[in-house]
């Protein structure tokens, strides 16, 4: 049986377009089995992947993890977060106030989480871990502030804001410029790699500079050192 995270990581890359069997059970024998250089769970160049299977401890941390946020736990995600925890670029901070933000109003915080959970994990510079794992990527000259991450496997594009309109191509775990992003809007025109525009469904996209998770470990215990969204 696949941990908690990994199985998070494939089912998140399935869904997004039906795999055959054995892609997915490729897929699941090798987060079973990790390699330095892991196969990406999906197609694209920014598709998940998870480096963190070999990092000692963290399999059982990402894990607990991915089953406290399952039970919407506060007290259990808060008691693996670090004294000092970094919540925002005001201040904000603390193992208490991550508790207090994760039980407000609207369960956003959750949602983030279980967002995150799906992302995959590497395996940063500093000896820990980075969720999404795009996050630790280069991403060249693109722009982090208007640059989104395509979440799924031969995502339309439209030719209007409307889902019935013509597709006119399709894009799979990479990158693409919204330089009017509004979230309530149910298709947000992008700037293709190739320069073109076209529609995508927002549900499908996701900032770069949206919520990441930090963890690190200390004295042999791994904890989540930053929970933050923006820059």
């Amino acid at each position: 049986m696949l941990p908690a995270f990994a199985l998070a990581l494939v089912l998140a890359a399935c869904s997004q377009e039906k795999a055959p069997s054995e892609d997915v059970a490729e897929q699941a024998q090798a987060v079973v089995d990790p390699t330095p250089s892991p196969t990406p769970f999906a197609k694209g160049r920014f598709a998940p992947r998870d480096e963190c299977g070999t990092l000692e401890g963290a399999p059982d941390f990402l894990n607990r993890l991915a089953e406290a946020v399952r039970l919407r736990d506060s007290n259990a995600v808060a008691a693996l977060a670090a004294d000092d925890i970094h919540l925002d670029f005001g201040g904000g901070a603390g193992a208490a106030e991550f508790k207090k933000r994760l039980n407000g109003p609207g369960g956003e915080l959750w949602k983030a989480l279980d967002t995150l959970l799906t992302l995959g994990c590497a395996a940063n510079d500093q000896g820990g871990l980075t969720i999404p794992w795009i996050f630790d990527q280069d991403i060249g000259d693109a722009d982090p502030y208007l640059s989104m991450l395509v979440m799924g496997e031969n995502e339309p594009v439209h030719e209007t804001a409307s889902r019935s309109s013509k597709e006119i191509g399709s894009v799979s775990w990479d990158l693409v410029e919204s330089a009017d992003y509004q979230p309530d809007r149910p298709m947000q025109q992008v700037k293709l790699a190739d320069g073109k525009t076209g529609y995508i469904a927002t549900d499908k996209l996701r900032s770069i500079i949206d919520y990441r998770l930090l963890a690190s470990s200390r004295n042999g215990k791994w904890s989540i050192t930053s929970f933050i969204a923006g820059d």
